[in-house]
């Protein structure tokens, strides 16, 4: 494994000091209770994607990933081999995710490809869809859309039958087709997305960015039909924004709230409702929530309004401005 990751050593973070101390009074090896809490930590890092700052959460998941390269010439047994290389392609998954989000295009490809080594040694094919289907969504933000498509497809190739990524890599390219304007490729996807959510066991209380659940159907559908024109996109940004906005605090906001006040604004300025469309626009920048790896989704928003010359283009473009120079940090 040294090609995969040369040997960290943990730099005094409580958490993977814990776990250090606790591998150590236990076995002094990568035993089971050192695993089962790195899975812990990981399963934990990943519901607090959709809520926390992209920067805050990366210096996490790198001190989580060091620590397992920490463990690579730990004893151990085959099946704990196996079981450290999963847990570790997923700390390089969320990585990844959070470079795409902070527009680390570089860092981020890095990241899957390790993911995707740790992956084939483990021979695990949903970890490796999972990094497809990143993929996609990190060309898809540069304008790549063909070959979102291309990557979308692959992922869904490798997904495990009626898995989470073989929903989410539908879900991708029904947005990727959505950009090059293929209503039929979008309501095609977004039929099949519906279809194999319904056999989707129910994961609850969780909101783990890799497990499907009825509220990223939501946000996704409402981005799809967005981009596509659809004035349905309304209602979809709607519930998306009523059943995730806890009374209206943006200190509180899932990142997915902003995105869809992004979709909500498209849509109304669709049905040629302008002042709507740039409330909610506004709120989304403001919002704070809007990760840099969006801001391009906003600013289609804001040079549609700049572009019908309407009076509220120059506050709206000021917002953004100081948006973007913030760099402030879901798919």
């Amino acid at each position: 494994m040294n090609e995969v990751v040369a040997l960290l050593v943990p730099d005094g973070d409580d958490e993977c000091n814990a776990l250090e101390l606790a591998r150590r009074v236990s076995a002094g090896d990568a035993g089971k209770e050192t695993l089962s809490r790195l899975e812990e930590s990981f399963d934990q890092l990943a519901m607090r994607y959709p809520v926390s700052s992209p920067q805050e959460l990366l210096e996490r998941v790198r001190k989580h990933f060091a620590y397992v390269a920490h463990l690579m010439d730990a004893r151990m047994t085959l099946a704990e081999q196996r079981r450290l290389y999963v847990v570790g392609g997923w700390f390089q998954l969320l990585g990844a995710t959070l470079h795409i989000d902070l527009n680390q295009g570089h860092a981020a490809t890095t990241r899957l490809r390790t993911a995707d080594t740790l992956a084939r040694h483990a021979e695990h094919s949903e970890i490796r869809a999972w990094c497809y289907e990143t993929d996609a969504w990190r060309v898809l933000t540069d304008g790549a859309y063909r070959r979102a498509v291309d990557l979308s497809q692959a992922a869904k190739e490798l997904a495990p039958a009626g898995s989470s990524v073989a929903i989410q890599a539908t879900a991708q390219e029904g947005r990727a087709r959505a950009r090059l304007g293929d209503p039929k490729g979008v309501h095609a996807a977004i039929g099949r997305v519906q279809r194999m959510s319904t056999t989707l066991e129910p994961v609850k209380n969780t909101k783990h960015h890799y497990q499907y659940e009825p509220e990223k159907a939501l946000a996704y559908t409402a981005t799809t039909l967005a981009w596509i024109g659809d004035p349905a996109a309304e209602t979809y940004a709607r519930e998306v924004i009523t059943g995730l906005a806890p009374a209206g605090d943006v200190q509180k906001w899932p990142r997915r709230v902003a995105s869809a006040n992004i979709d909500l604004a498209l849509a109304l300025l669709v049905d040629d409702r302008p002042d709507e469309a740039c409330d909610a626009v506004q709120r989304a920048i403001l919002s704070g929530r809007v990760v840099p790896s969006n801001h391009w989704r906003a600013l289609e928003v804001v040079r549609a309004v700049e572009a019908r010359r309407l009076p509220e283009a120059r506050d709206l473009r000021e917002a953004y401005q100081g948006m973007s120079s913030l760099g402030t940090g879901e798919r």
